[in-house]
């Protein structure tokens, strides 16, 4: 695990420069208002081997009052590579793509459909470049991601594959979780029609009969947990697909935060869970560490005799935490 603060540009030069796990990166231009102190990240190694998880976060992406999170779960043998090649690459390429729309459609003025066209375009774009990274071999490995864009009070959700976000809003019950993104698994309906059209396999293994699975039509490989990712081209022909799933949110007066984690910490603890403990923490600059410290002690509660996986999370809060809910939890 390790930080990266940067201001010098608006992107991330050089991919391979930029090693550590987790990026916090803050716009030269934006004001000293005291936003970056409603943002945290955390990751947080397991015991499976390399930490295959990486995070960025972007105050100031796309003007003064935007922001940009991203989570990366890589997966397969160069999976940690992979996802710092997305993480790094993802956030100008979708600034490129937004632009170009701009410049096809005559508008200065991008709004919220606009930066939708420009995730999908992106997505596109980056899986085309993985593809064609020399001297990596990215048939069985890739990376998930979940990216959150917001300008001003919009929030544009991009999902692909199992981590997931969520956003914590106060109600006269106390502070409550909603999902914004599903889980692009293969036990997903949806998703497992498309994959078996397209002659890809989906089942689980007897000894985890929990987990389904993509496989080659006829050989019992590789047996990939999500149905969505960027790389895994070896499975590209069967269903698994980098389409990301796009939705947006207006954020309201009582939305207080978003959290973006990848599924080591989904695995373990539930929404709710999450929620609370994100509100719990002592302030917004250690709310991420206090998430992924509590994934890790479940892991090891729920499941002694397996493998933490490793943990990673953001926590974007949208508002200063009001003092009368300081101490609210669920």
């Amino acid at each position: 695990m390790g930080i990266c603060i940067s201001s010098a540009s608006s992107e991330i030069h050089q991919a391979e420069d930029a090693l550590e796990n987790i990026i916090y990166f803050k716009q030269e231009n934006i004001s000293s208002n005291g936003t970056q102190k409603l943002a945290s990240l955390y990751s947080k190694q397991g015991s499976k081997g390399l930490n295959q998880d990486t995070a960025l976060l972007h105050l100031g992406y796309g003007g003064e009052d935007g922001a940009l999170c991203g989570v990366f779960d890589g997966h397969g043998k160069n999976g940690h590579i992979i996802s710092k090649i997305v993480r790094n690459r993802l956030p100008s390429l979708l600034l490129s793509q937004k632009q170009a729309l701009a410049i096809e459609n005559g508008k200065d003025d991008f709004g919220v459909q606009m930066w939708k066209e420009a995730c999908v375009s992106a997505f596109k774009v980056m899986d085309k470049e993985v593809k064609l990274r020399e001297n990596l071999d990215c048939s069985c490995s890739g990376t998930t991601a979940v990216v959150v864009v917001r300008q001003g009070e919009d929030l544009v959700i991009a999902n692909l594959g199992d981590s997931r976000a969520i956003l914590g809003t106060i109600n006269e019950n106390g502070i409550m979780p909603v999902q914004l993104t599903t889980d692009l698994k293969p036990s997903q309906p949806s998703e497992a029609e498309r994959i078996r059209k397209c002659n890809g396999r989906v089942h689980a293994l007897k000894e985890e009969p929990h987990i389904q699975r993509v496989w080659l039509p006829n050989e019992d490989y590789p047996g990939l947990a999500m149905s969505r990712a960027f790389g895994d081209f070896l499975l590209k022909n069967h269903g698994v697909i980098a389409l990301p799933d796009i939705s947006r949110h207006r954020i309201t007066s009582n939305d207080q935060f978003i959290v973006l984690a990848t599924d080591g910490v989904w695995d373990v603890l539930s929404n709710s869970q999450v929620a609370s403990i994100v509100w719990g923490a002592y302030d917004e600059q250690t709310a991420a560490k206090a998430l992924v410290e509590a994934a890790t002690a479940t892991w090891h509660k729920k499941f002694p005799s397996s493998k933490v996986d490793d943990c990673t999370a953001i926590c974007l809060f949208l508002h200063k935490r009001q003092q009368q809910y300081e101490n609210c939890t669920l």
